[in-house]
């Protein structure tokens, strides 16, 4: 699984759909869309000031975190960002991959 810190602003409709509806169902929206791509919720908060909600999910792939992205983007009624989260063993395997590179200009 991959794991995925995510920032959300609700625009417009969302606004008022968050109002009609209340947080627990829009999180529980989230939760019926990670789970038909195979991912699952592991945190899920309200804040406020340049971001609206904020957590953590699971899905199996990129290319999950992907679809999921530009679905809920194509809306118009929210903004989502997200994040891919490495463990410290990930940066372990990193650090010892030793890649080639030329900069601009050498």
């Amino acid at each position: 699984m991959t794991k995925y810190l995510f920032e959300a602003n609700y625009v417009g409709e969302g606004i008022k759909g968050l109002m009609r509806e209340g947080g627990t169902k829009r999180r529980d929206a989230l939760v019926d869309a990670l789970t038909s791509v195979g991912g699952s919720l592991e945190s899920f908060y309200y804040a406020f000031g340049d971001t609206d909600v904020l957590g953590v999910f699971d899905v199996p792939d990129h290319s999950s975190a992907a679809a999921l992205s530009l679905m809920i983007n194509s809306t118009g009624n929210v903004n989502v960002r997200l994040k891919p989260l490495m463990t410290p063993e990930d940066i372990d395997e990193a650090v010892r991959k030793t890649p080639t590179y030329r900069a601009p200009g050498q």
